[in-house]
């Protein structure tokens, strides 16, 4: 197999790039709105923003049941799926829908990523407004589902909600929520750039499957992180 290095030649700078830039995307493309393309990746956000906030806040409140001292009186604090389980069940879940989605819509799953695209020219803002209404409405179903299934526990639990661990403060939980926005934000853009070379391959979903496991396991000692505006 041939290795992907360019010779540079005497004068010290590359005659050829093995890769090409897409265009940027336009600011306003109204002729999106006539292609179903882009109502099926609309769609596709919506149902996985859904399923994304269903099961990841069902795994918060179960695990906060499960570890309730007035629940579990023998050993609650080693109750239920932990910290890490419930890094994996973000993760988790952001690698399968990605893989899910990544080919109908880009596989955003969140406002932030979308906006971030939308600076960088990746898609049109007409786009990125549909994906962002998509996903808080998926959001608020998805949370919406929870409810009307677990309505006791959900009430119980404040629904998941997140909040300060003891001894920090609201400007450590604000930082570690930018910090962790951010690192998120990158591998998606890292993750694009190495999609839109000749370099194909099937491992951007597990970078950011990784990416967002490892940093929920670290900000879970913060701030029960969200890394997301809906």
């Amino acid at each position: 197999m041939a290795k992907d290095i360019e010779a540079a030649p005497q004068g010290g700078e590359f005659s050829t790039k093995d890769y090409s830039d897409p265009p940027p995307a336009p600011i306003v493309d109204f002729e999106e709105l006539t292609k179903w393309s882009l109502y099926r990746a609309v769609i596709a956000e919506f149902v996985a923003t859904l399923l994304f906030l269903y099961i990841t806040v069902a795994t918060v409140i179960g695990y906060k049941h499960q570890s309730d001292p007035t629940v579990n009186t023998t050993d609650a604090a080693c109750s239920g799926v932990g910290i890490l389980g419930i890094a994996w069940a973000f993760g988790g879940m952001i690698f399968v829908l990605v893989y899910c989605t990544a080919g109908v819509s880009g596989g955003h799953i969140n406002p932030a990523v979308t906006f971030g695209l939308f600076l960088a020219r990746k898609v049109s803002l007409i786009r990125a407004l549909l994906y962002i209404i998509a996903q808080c409405l998926g959001a608020i179903c998805g949370v919406g589902l929870v409810k009307g299934f677990q309505s006791s526990y959900y009430v119980r639990y404040g629904g998941g909600a997140n909040e300060l661990s003891a001894g920090y403060s609201k400007g450590t939980g604000l930082a570690a929520e930018i910090i962790g926005t951010f690192v998120l934000v990158y591998t998606v853009f890292s993750a694009e750039l190495l999609s839109s070379t000749r370099h194909r391959r099937r491992l951007p979903p597990v970078r950011a499957e990784g990416q967002r496991r490892q940093a929920r396991v670290l900000q879970e000692q913060l701030s029960r992180p969200s890394l997301r505006p809906d």
